[in-house]
C-alpha cells in the first residue's frame, strides 16, 4: 500500500539550494511505498504558508509534514534585512514569535478540519554551528513555540532541532560565525554547482560547515536527519 505525503515548508523543502531531503525519505524505502508531494516556497513564513494551503487540501494525503519557521526565527535576528523580506513576500505586519505561533496555530487548525492526515510538525534545523551563538539561540525558542502549538492541536512534533543539537554536540565542530544568507550568497552557491560542479556537500566542508551549506541550508548529513525524524515520527 502506497502512503501519500505531502511536505509543506520553506527552501529546505522546496530544495534549490539544499540537499533533497524528500529524495532520501524516499529511498529509505521500496519503490512504491510512498508518494511525496513538494509543498517548498523559497523564502515562505508561517504567513505565506497558510495562505496556500488550498493545493494541499484539495487532494488530501495520507501524511502531512510541516517544516517551516526558519525564515520566522532569521527575522528576528541583528542584521536580517526584514524591510526587504516583507516587501518580497508580502507580509502584511513584521514578522514576530507571536505572528509565527498564531499563523502556525492556523495552519494546523486547517489541516485538521479538511482532511484527515496524520499531521507532524518539525522542530527547526539548527541555525548556524555555534549552540551558544544568537542564531542557534533563535532556532531553539522557535523550535520551542512549534512544540507548543503541536502540543495545543494535539499534533506530532518531529524533534529535528534535537536530532541536529545532539549531531552538532558529537561532531564539537569548529566555532565557525553565523553569517546570513544574502541573495547575492544564494547565487553564488547556484553557480559553484553550475560552473564548477561542486556538489553542496562539496560547498559545506570547504566552509567547515557539519550540517548546512550556508548555515540555513542543509547538506546531505543535515538533510538525512529530516528524513529520519520524518520516518520515525510519521511514516508506518
Amino acid at each position: 500500500m502506497t502512503t501519500r505525503i505531502a511536505c509543506l515548508g520553506d527552501s529546505l523543502t522546496r530544495a534549490q539550494f539544499s540537499v533533497d531531503y524528500l529524495g532520501l525519505l524516499e529511498r529509505r524505502h521500496a519503490a512504491g511505498d510512498l508518494r511525496l508531494a513538494r509543498f517548498g516556497v523559497n523564502g515562505d513564513f508561517a504567513y505565506n504558508l497558510l495562505r496556500r494551503l488550498d493545493a494541499v487540501v484539495t487532494n488530501p494525503p495520507d501524511v502531512i509534514t510541516v517544516l517551516i519557521g526558519t525564515n520566522d526565527a532569521r527575522a528576528s535576528l541583528a542584521g536580517y534585512p526584514v524591510e526587504q523580506a516583507m516587501k518580497r513576500k508580502r507580509l502584511p505586519e513584521r514578522p514576530s514569535a507571536g505572528w509565527f505561533q498564531q499563523c502556525l496555530g492556523d495552519v494546523v487548525a486547517r489541516l485538521r478540519a479538511e482532511t484527515d492526515a496524520r499531521i507532524g510538525l518539525l522542530s527547526l534545523p539548527v541555525l548556524g554551528q555555534r549552540l551558544d551563538g544568537a542564531a542557534a539561540h533563535a532556532s531553539l525558542a522557535y523550535s520551542r513555540m512549534i512544540a507548543e502549538v503541536a502540543a495545543t492541536s494535539g499534533v506530532a512534533c518531529l524533534p529535528l532541532h534535537e536530532r541536529q543539537t545532539e549531531e552538532l554536540r558529537e561532531a564539537n565542530p569548529a566555532p565557525v560565525p553565523y553569517r546570513e544568507v544574502t541573495p547575492a550568497a544564494a547565487i553564488g552557491v547556484l553557480a559553484q554547482r553550475a560552473v564548477l560542479r561542486r556538489s553542496l556537500d562539496t560547498i559545506s566542508r570547504r566552509r567547515g560547515l557539519v550540517l548546512t551549506t550556508d548555515h540555513v541550508h542543509q547538506n546531505s548529513r543535515g538533510a538525512a536527519l529530516v528524513a529520519e525524524v520524518i520516518e520515525a515520527g510519521l511514516v508506518v
